[in-house]
């Protein structure tokens, strides 16, 4: 019954952003600015997206683990484009394409945590560093080796963390099947949530810019009216987590709002380096995947590990 629940709260949500998007794109006496109206409804087509294909993961969680997969791979190619390679990069690039990437969510799979946490911090990243100088080519290094390793790292690595929560024991939900998906869910609608309240917030109260040369738009008063936003909503939305209490809740999803604004505002200091403002065409008005999913890879680990260290345990 929760289940439904929590699928009607979020599609009624949306349905109503919807609804309030296209009613602003009408209303040309207003004097609202049209491109700022056209990022909004374009945020409430990322959420529509996000929240239909992470329906799922109420039947399978295979499937989910597929597709973030399939997501991860995808970023971390869009990743590797706006970061220039050499001849030298390329066969350790192969070992992290085809076999460090699948091998992190074939392990999520099988809930071996103590395996996956390590595999790309520990393993992976001797090793490209190792293959990389056995190439023989030493010009910019470090440079090379480091831009490889934080690519795995936050798109492979952390991203992997998403599915990991359907695996996540948490002890107030001892018994309950669909407890896991419901945290997944949840979480991803609090990420999307937040940035959609942080972009609303900064757009009608923001003044402080938090970085004007990488993202014009991101505001002090957007962070924290996002972050109040998001913490009433995830108030709501109580019922549906492992969280004993109100105020545990609300903390938890004020850290999902602090984490998923790092992560965009990283991500999109990282394409301003590159000359790029967008990477992709996957989710129109945003680019590519990877422009979708820089809040939910800072995010995610981060939500993980504190569920587990205070209301959980891992697999093995």
């Amino acid at each position: 019954m929760r289940d439904w629940a929590l699928l009607g709260t979020v599609l009624a949500l949306l349905s109503l952003a919807t609804f309030g998007g296209q009613w602003l794109k009408r209303q040309t006496t207003l004097g609202l600015d049209a491109k700022a109206v056209d990022s909004f409804n374009s945020r409430i087509q990322a959420w529509w997206f996000f929240s239909i294909v992470l329906g799922i993961s109420f039947f399978h969680p295979i499937l989910t683990v597929v597709l973030f997969g399939m997501l991860s791979f995808w970023a971390l190619r869009e990743y590797i484009t706006l970061t220039p390679t050499t001849m030298g990069d390329h066969r350790a690039l192969f070992w992290v394409f085809f076999f460090f990437t699948p091998t992190q969510f074939v392990l999520v799979g099988f809930n071996m945590y103590s395996l996956y946490s390590v595999l790309i911090p520990v393993y992976a990243f001797l090793f490209i560093a190792a293959r990389a100088a056995i190439s023989g080519d030493y010009r910019r290094f470090l440079e090379r080796i480091a831009k490889i390793q934080f690519g795995l790292f936050v798109c492979v690595y952390c991203l992997s963390f998403v599915p990991a929560l359907l695996f996540l024991e948490c002890q107030s939900t001892e018994g309950d099947e669909s407890a896991s998906a419901r945290l997944l869910f949840f979480f991803i609608t609090m990420v999307l949530f937040s940035e959609l309240a942080q972009f609303l917030c900064s757009r009608l109260l923001g003044k402080h810019l938090i970085a004007e040369a990488i993202d014009e738009t991101r505001t002090w008063e957007g962070l924290l009216g996002g972050a109040a936003a998001t913490a009433i909503l995830g108030s709501v939305l109580f019922w549906a987590t492992p969280f004993r209490h109100l105020w545990q809740v609300a903390t938890m999803s004020i850290l999902i709002a602090c984490m998923s604004s790092a992560g965009a505002l990283t991500m999109a200091a990282i394409r301003r380096d590159r000359g790029e403002v967008r990477s992709g065409t996957l989710i129109e008005g945003h680019g590519g995947v990877l422009s979708r999913i820089d809040a939910v890879c800072f995010a995610a680990p981060v939500f993980y590990h504190v569920t587990l260290v205070f209301f959980g345990r891992a697999g093995g």
